[in-house]
């Protein structure tokens, strides 16, 4: 199966480091013209070294819509719009999981505008050129914490990663007709950046151990599992899956 992105414009949000990186790294390798975005300066330089001097970078707060809208439409500016978007740009911000009364109302709204209404804005925002080309592919990046209990306890997290799931199939049905398909990707646990590996040392042997046990493949996930299955939502291969979240996750019971 031949999957390539010569002459399309790819947008992949939180790509400084783990899987986003992965990601970028994987549509420039098949020609995209990959544009990505995080908060974090130095490791959002060191992506665009692995991706090579055609990619676009710009720091961005998924948060804020109007740098959303302006960097959207410094991508669009050759093709007049972008062919790919994944958002991707997400996480616990720093937090860790606690009784739920011990909960700040701040926490809970900052872990949902990065995980969900970040995609809301870049969605909402490159829509208009998708519909004028009459073509287009999102891949939001949810979690295996949006389909099960999450191994965080972090009850905001699994709740926006589950809504992130729900707006993957309301937005199928809206763009479907305008060829725009809109599908989902739920990693299992991966260890791509510090905050996984933080987690991952948490558990001790033991729990190291009885976590491996669940998966079928007895083994961890790596980057470039979950933007394999990117790469195949975003191609012309993935033209008749919309609505859709695939669990990548080796199995996890």
């Amino acid at each position: 199966m031949d999957i390539g992105f010569a002459g399309r414009t790819v947008v992949i949000t939180g790509a400084g480091h783990g899987l986003g990186r992965e990601m970028a790294r994987s549509f420039s390798a098949l020609g995209g013209r990959v544009w990505i975005c995080d908060v974090l300066a130095e490791p959002l330089e060191e992506t665009r070294d692995l991706c090579g001097p055609g990619c676009g970078v710009r720091l961005v707060d998924v948060r804020d819509r109007e740098a959303v809208g302006s960097f959207v439409a410094e991508a669009s500016r050759e093709s007049g719009r972008v062919d790919v978007l994944v958002n991707n740009a997400g996480g616990v911000a720093g937090q860790v999981g606690r009784p739920l009364e011990e909960v700040r109302p701040e926490e809970w709204q900052m872990i949902f505008d990065v995980n969900l209404t970040g995609a809301f804005h870049f969605t909402q925002v490159v829509v208009p050129g998708m519909k004028a080309g009459g073509w287009g592919r999102i891949v939001n990046i949810s979690s295996g914490a949006g389909l099960r209990v999450s191994l965080t306890g972090i009850q905001a997290y699994a709740s926006a990663k589950a809504g992130l799931i729900g707006l993957t199939r309301q937005l199928a049905h809206e763009l479907g007709p305008f060829g725009i398909t809109v599908n989902c990707v739920a990693p299992g646990f991966v260890l791509s950046n510090p905050t996984t590996q933080r987690q991952w040392e948490s558990y001790g042997r033991e729990g190291q151990e009885r976590l491996v046990a669940s998966i079928a493949t007895r083994r961890l996930g790596r980057p470039q599992d979950i933007a394999a299955a990117v790469l195949f939502f975003a191609s012309d291969h993935a033209s008749w899956i919309t609505g859709q979240t695939l669990s990548v996750d080796g199995g996890r019971l």
